[in-house]
This record gives C-alpha cells, structure tokens and sequence, in this order.
C-alpha cells in the first residue's frame, strides 16, 4: 500500500468528537489563550504565522481558515502563495515576518532539535520581549487548534466558528 493510500484510509473526512460540545472548558481555555495571544500583535502578523504552523501540520481546517480570513484583511496573494517556500522568497516577507516564520517553525517542528539558539536569538532581536511571549503563545496555540482539528477530523472549507 502506498501512503497516499494510507493517508486516504486514515482521512475518511467524517468528523469525529466535537470538542467544543465534549470538553467545552478545555475548549474556551484553548479560546482565551488564542484571544490572549493575539493582543498587541499586527493581524497579518498573525495569519503568516497561523498559516505557516498549518501548512507544517498539514491541518487543511486551519489552513483555509487562515488564508481566508487573511484574504479578507487585505493580505496579498502572492505572499499567501510564499508562505511555504518563504526562505526562497525572503522578498515577499520583512525580517520581523521572517524572523516569526523561522521561530513558527522551530516551535512546530520542535520533535526535530528542539529550538536553535540562532533562531531564538533572530527573533528575540525582532520582538520585544512582550512581543516576543505573544508570538510564541500564537505558535503553541495554532500548533493545538491544528492538532484539534487533525484529531477530530475538522473538513476544510467547513469553518465552524
């Protein structure tokens, strides 16, 4: 079996648990982190990250979620379409963008090393230091929404909220 064929069995696409209605505290606590860490952070800021988390997670839920509602905030497509090869199109992004995309992935991907310090120093020069714990309190948030919507089997294109 190939894994396209795996993925395919694994993916039937009919929603699971609905976690807001079965842990509906844990599901407002998810909430209010999210709503937390978004405060004081520039809104495409935001999305670049959010975008990024979920293309890593491949979380298609989150991932249409958050190109959309970037959509209707004026972002430009041709960033949207950068997001996932941003190291070849630096052009499209600022160093701050560059900096939260490269600490988006370290975070994400933290299975695979942990976080350089390289990388945690370029952003901590970026941000200050309040900045700098609402972009990391956005990574751990999108890195659960994604996980959240993987494990329930959320269907992308159908945005509940």
């Amino acid at each position: 079996m190939t894994n396209n064929e795996n993925a395919a069995q694994m993916h039937t696409h009919t929603p699971r648990l609905n976690f807001a209605k079965a842990a509906p505290k844990a599901f407002k606590a998810v909430i209010g982190l999210d709503a937390a860490a978004r405060d004081g952070l520039d809104p495409a800021l935001v999305e670049l990250i959010q975008i990024r988390a979920s293309l890593l997670n491949g979380c298609a839920y989150c991932l249409h979620m958050h190109t959309s509602d970037a959509r209707k905030a004026g972002e430009d497509e041709a960033r949207l379409h950068m997001v996932g090869v941003w190291r070849e199109a630096r052009n499209f992004f600022t160093e701050k963008e560059q900096a939260a995309l490269d600490l988006t992935e370290a975070v994400t991907l933290v299975h695979q090393g942990g976080v350089p310090d390289d990388v945690y120093a370029r952003a901590a020069a970026q941000f200050d230091e309040t900045e700098l714990g609402h972009v990391l309190a956005l990574i751990f948030t999108i890195n659960t929404w994604n996980r959240i919507a993987l494990s329930t089997a959320k269907i992308a294109g159908e945005d509940e909220r």
